[in-house]
């Protein structure tokens, strides 16, 4: 019972570092990246769609996207669905596929950036404490209802403390790589 707990909360805290690097990945930096735009919906016949489900992205120079819609109907959704993002790119379209040029950034743009990466960071290290707490609350109940005993949840909620520890050291790991890769100019 106490490894389905803690199983649980090893495998939601996994994912909230997964999140994170998903969501700092769609952050820009200096370089093409397809993972830029990964997070961008489109609306395909009324449906909001994940831009990789409706075209190929590909990076053929390193300050440059192609968007190669396999509908090229599609086009003028997708050019909108970038103009409308956080991203701050002009896309020019083609008639065939869109490219996205990827400007260098500007050190005010980087700092912005940077605060962002760091608002993320947080954010997902409250996502793996939460999930650490959510834990501790199902240990303490269990004590309560004396189906552990209370050497038990204290060996548990050491282990989860651990596992908490470990995951918020990743997660700030990941936001110090971003924060590299803006840096370099």
């Amino acid at each position: 019972m106490i490894n389905d707990v803690l199983h649980g909360a090893e495998e939601k805290m996994r994912a909230s570092a997964e999140v994170l690097k998903k969501e700092l990945a769609a952050i820009r930096t200096g370089h093409a990246s397809p993972a830029l735009v990964d997070h961008l919906r489109v609306d395909y016949a009324g449906v909001p769609t994940p831009l990789n489900q409706i075209a190929r992205v590909t990076a053929p120079e390193a300050r440059l996207l192609i968007i190669q819609p396999w509908d090229k109907t599609v086009l003028h959704a997708i050019e909108k669905a970038v103009l409308k993002s956080d991203l701050g790119l002009n896309p020019a379209n083609d008639g065939n596929v869109i490219r996205l040029n990827i400007p260098p950034l500007t050190e005010e743009r980087r700092q912005e950036l940077m605060k962002i990466v760091r608002r993320r960071v947080e954010e997902g290290k409250v996502a793996i404490r939460n999930v650490r707490h959510d834990a501790v609350n199902k240990l303490r109940d269990m004590e309560k209802e004396k189906e552990i005993s209370q050497d038990d949840n204290k060996r548990a909620q050491v282990q989860l403390q651990k596992m908490t520890d470990s995951l918020s050291i990743e997660a700030d790991q990941i936001g110090k790589t971003k924060e590299a890769e803006l840096a370099k100019v």
